[in-house]
């Protein structure tokens, strides 16, 4: 089975933060959707999490770095 900790960008901070958020697989965050996910996160995790976390996980569920990201992405992520 494939832990959090097995996706680019996720360390043990931002696994723990998606564990807090009742993420607890990989297939979970693909499931609901990265922007579902970071604003759970911001509700039951860490109010502060900020474009940084949301474009991480967004490599995450792309299963890239997040400076792979396209301008486009991150720029949809960011508004």
């Amino acid at each position: 089975m494939e832990r959090l900790t097995d996706l680019p960008n996720i360390g043990p901070k931002l696994a723990e933060n998606l564990e807090k958020a009742g993420i607890k697989t990989p297939d979970r965050l693909r499931e609901l959707g990265v922007e579902e996910v970071f604003l759970r996160i911001r509700a039951q995790a860490d109010a502060a999490a900020c474009l940084h976390q949301l474009e991480a996980l967004a490599g995450a569920a792309e299963g890239v770095h997040k400076r792979l990201l396209s301008p486009e992405r991150k720029a949809e992520l960011k508004a």
